[in-house]
């Protein structure tokens, strides 16, 4: 809209009389007089384009609406409050794209609000933040209704569609208390942390189920094949019994890691405390032999002095080392890629730090609301390539070189 000649002479004697920051932006400060007017000449002139004709025009007779008078509406914005008046039309069809219906904040405030929402910050605090900083008394259902905002953003980005394939893909669960038809249950939220062809972190989606298991990561795995992923070269799990399985059910060709030191912490469940240090010492040849062969040369060793007092201890590994010897297979710089889950627990830690406010969530939608407002803000450090990866995408390309060749 153009400013009208009157709305330029009122905003010329105000600044003309300014003298103070509060002459320019308090209550009847100069911008503020100007913001009031231009909202309400958008939103004039968007009812009239609703309408289909001009105020006192007589092509809207007979057209079945009018305009009905006009509502005052408070609005909060960084520098206060705006007291404006909002046209109506006779039918209450009129919906202003300016200034939505039942929206209470204008400009930046609410990103602010999201954005420290994201960071943990609890309701009271950001109450208590927008108060000290920016003089606004804001309900805690203002601060919901602001941040629910994002749950549709948060739906289109986990529906979005993916890349055809991912060189190596991280899966791991978090687990929350999340109250559910008034009780509170423990909830796993599932996450799947990729490294795309070109070295970059990305988070394919968030799940929230109940406790992890291997039936909900075959419908997680089957959702993703569903949104484009065709084939993962190396996927990275932790010890959940069945999910190697899933895995290949849905990618019959990825090749399975399972992550090392989660076997190493489920190995010493059946450790003695006075022995687990020597256990240790021995255990560590395994997985740090330079080749499989050699590993298993270390874990007969392992076996032979241990298996009479630890069978169970010896048997996690002997059980699980189609899958966690897969490392063995490729050069230093992918073995420390993949030998554990690491860099999706990383994630889990900042997840951590944003959620610690949280003892128990109202309710899912509640739960990846936050999840996803901290992934968004955690994503804006991933713009880089991880290191060393010309080098990993080398080595990829052949070992599997039919798989990338369309693609490299």
């Amino acid at each position: 809209m153009e400013l009208t000649p009157e709305m330029i002479e009122q905003l010329r004697a105000d600044l003309n009389k300014a003298r103070t920051y509060n002459d320019l932006m308090g209550e009847n400060g100069a911008i503020k007089k100007i913001i009031k007017a231009s909202l309400e000449g958008m939103l004039d002139a968007e009812l009239t384009e609703h309408l289909g004709y001009n105020k006192y025009s007589p092509t809207g007779r007979n057209t079945g609406n009018s305009r009905n008078g006009k509502t005052p509406k408070t609005l909060k914005n960084d520098n206060g409050e705006i007291d404006i008046t909002v046209p109506r039309d006779h039918n209450g069809s009129f919906d202003p794209i300016i200034v939505k219906k039942y929206e209470r904040t204008l400009g930046p405030i609410e990103d602010k609000i999201i954005s420290m929402y994201a960071k943990g910050m609890s309701v009271r605090d950001i109450q208590s933040h927008v108060q000290e900083f920016y003089g606004l008394d804001i309900s805690s259902s203002l601060v919901s209704q602001i941040t629910d905002k994002i749950i549709d953003l948060a739906k289109e980005w986990h529906n979005r569609p993916l890349k055809r394939i991912y060189p190596i893909l991280f899966f791991d669960a978090i687990h929350y208390k999340v109250t559910t038809e008034g009780k509170v249950s423990n909830k796993a939220a599932y996450t799947c942390l990729s490294l795309n062809l070109e070295g970059k972190k990305d988070l394919l989606g968030l799940w929230v189920s109940e406790a992890e298991g291997a039936n909900f990561w075959l419908s997680v795995l089957t959702e993703l094949k569903n949104r484009g992923v065709e084939d993962i070269l190396i996927a990275c799990v932790d010890g959940l019994k069945g999910f190697p399985e899933a895995i290949n059910t849905v990618f019959p060709k990825t090749e399975i890691q399972i992550c090392i030191i989660h076997l190493i912490r489920n190995t010493l469940r059946y450790i003695a405390s006075k022995d687990q240090k020597a256990f240790m010492r021995e255990l560590k040849e395994v997985y740090k032999a330079p080749t499989e062969e050699a590993a298993l040369l270390a874990l007969e060793r392992l076996e032979e002095t241990w298996s009479k007092k630890y069978s169970l201890a010896i048997r996690t590994w002997r059980n699980n080392w189609t899958h966690a010897s897969t490392f063995f297979k490729y050069p230093e710089e992918i073995r420390k890629m993949i030998y554990t889950t690491n860099a999706v627990e990383a994630l889990h830690r900042q997840f951590r730090k944003v959620t610690k406010a949280k003892s128990i969530f109202p309710n899912d939608e509640a739960l990846k609301k936050m999840l996803y407002l901290a992934y968004r803000d955690l994503s804006k450090k991933w713009t880089s390539q991880i290191s060393n990866w010309a080098l990993v995408i080398s080595h990829l390309s052949v070992i599997f070189d039919e798989r990338l060749e369309n693609v490299l």
